[in-house]
């Protein structure tokens, strides 16, 4: 036998309460049938653990408890290694000892001072997770230390440490939390989850420790799509739609926005392409009638009112106002954006009215002389084909392409001549238009003289199919 005593923990526990003397108690038992034992109780770190018996002594057989205190502390005295507990042992024949007896007993080692037993020493509690959470970075062998003093704390208590340790952005810290038994589906007094706490540090490994642990999103109250989405964390997007947390890409806040409109006030291009890409609805308006357009046109962001123009349905939606993208757009001096918006269309229409003024109007405010529509007319198409000759003018005046070639392969000078309208086709031909045409089936050569001497013949025989007006 090599050892006198047996002590009943491997390690002692001290619950830490900042500024308060702690304590722990432990037993030692006599291995010996029929010897005493004298016993010596000694730190690694007496300016901070004292014993209030650090000799006794232990009849054959029996067992003995002892405390182990420790000095108040503002924060607890962690260090690496461990502090231990040293319990030495030596069989005391006459069956006592005055204090000088177990001094010179257990000054020197002799032949009846057996192997020693050592027993480590931990600080746990929740003051103790909290402290590691707030200053991994300071202690050593934070993770050691972290599952420890988790085993002092409840339930309730590591629920409200998780969230904190989500917020410090330490991925090592979470992990060891979800390791010891922390709730991933905890939630806040706000009723929010723990990724939505995530969110504000952004941590991307964070998010998947979170998701692969089996935290969920509730729909109705967290708002990491929102966030993610005005935060431009595509990677963040990406993740929470493909886990199982059943996302709603089309959930609203307490204002009815869904994350896409957030992303749209922010001109978060990336954010806005994935979330439209995997089911965002472009038209749903929140409870003031804004469409993400609304929101884009609004601040300006012209990357993002592009990218919604190619998947709304609603570019001339009204708000609780009655006003457009347009309207919001140009009270704020985007002016950039209006041709996109609705000066186009304005160009369009008084190029089809022969409306000269509201031509130049539209051009002076920056409408696109060569903007397309749906079937690929320019201005210049509708005005050749009404035969507006002082538009078509002001067009070519201002650049229009003359050989503009829409979705069916018709230029201007084609819808002229079909049209019957001579004058029209002559001031296309005098600007460079090419007089022979060979993009659509059944169109035959145009030339000057033709032109001039049989406009109407020309214009039934270059074409039978009937253009779109």
């Amino acid at each position: 036998m090599d050892r006198l005593v047996k002590p009943d923990v491997k390690e002692v526990e001290m619950n830490f309460k900042s500024g308060q003397k702690c304590s722990a108690v432990f037993r030692l038992t006599n291995l010996m049938h029929t010897m005493t034992v004298a016993v010596s109780l000694t730190t690694t770190n007496p300016s901070v653990f004292s014993f209030p018996q650090p000799f006794s002594i232990l009849p054959p057989l029996s067992s003995a408890t002892y405390t182990l205190l420790s000095q108040p502390s503002d924060h607890p005295p962690l260090r690496s290694p461990h502090d231990v507990i040293t319990v030495r042992s030596a069989m005391l024949p006459t069956g006592k000892a005055h204090m000088e007896d177990f001094r010179r007993l257990f000054s020197v080692p002799g032949r009846h001072v057996f192997r020693d037993a050592t027993i480590p020493v931990s600080f746990v509690g929740p003051q103790v997770v909290e402290f590691l959470i707030s200053h991994n970075a300071k202690v050593p062998d934070v993770n050691s230390s972290l599952h420890k003093a988790i085993s002092g704390c409840s339930e309730s208590q590591l629920a409200e440490l998780m969230n904190l340790a989500v917020r410090s952005e330490n991925a090592d810290l979470v992990s060891a939390m979800v390791d010891s038994g922390a709730d991933v589906k905890h939630r806040d007094s706000d009723g929010r989850s723990l990724l939505a706490s995530a969110l504000d540090s952004g941590n991307f490994d964070i998010f998947k420790i979170l998701i692969a642990s089996g935290c969920e999103i509730d729909n109705s109250i967290d708002r990491v799509l929102h966030e993610a989405a005005a935060k431009n964390r595509v990677d963040l997007i990406e993740i929470l739609c493909k886990s199982r947390s059943r996302i709603d890409v089309n959930s609203v806040d307490s204002i009815n926005r869904t994350a896409i409109h957030v992303a749209a006030a922010r001109g978060h291009v990336e954010a806005l392409k994935f979330l439209l890409s995997i089911g965002a609805n472009a038209d749903l308006a929140d409870d003031r009638g804004w469409t993400p357009l609304h929101y884009s046109s609004s601040a300006g962001h012209r990357d993002a009112v592009e990218t919604l123009l190619e998947h709304c349905n609603a570019k001339y939606a009204v708000d609780g106002e009655g006003k457009t993208a347009f309207s919001l757009a140009a009270e704020n001096g985007h002016a950039e954006l209006l041709p996109l918006l609705r000066l186009n269309d304005a160009l369009h229409r008084a190029s089809r009215l022969d409306d000269v003024g509201g031509v130049k109007s539209c051009l002076a405010e920056g409408a696109a002389v060569d903007g397309r529509d749906q079937n690929g007319w320019t201005p210049l198409h509708r005005a050749a084909f009404k035969g507006s000759v002082e538009c078509a003018r002001v067009l070519l005046g201002h650049g229009a392409p003359v050989d503009a070639v829409d979705d069916a392969g018709y230029t201007p000078l084609h819808c002229a001549v079909e049209a019957g309208h001579a004058a029209v086709a002559m001031l296309l031909i005098a600007h460079g238009a090419r007089a022979k045409a060979k993009s659509l089936t059944g169109m035959v050569p145009l030339s000057s003289d033709r032109l001039k001497n049989h406009p109407a013949l020309v214009a039934r025989s270059i074409c039978r199919e009937k253009v779109r007006p």
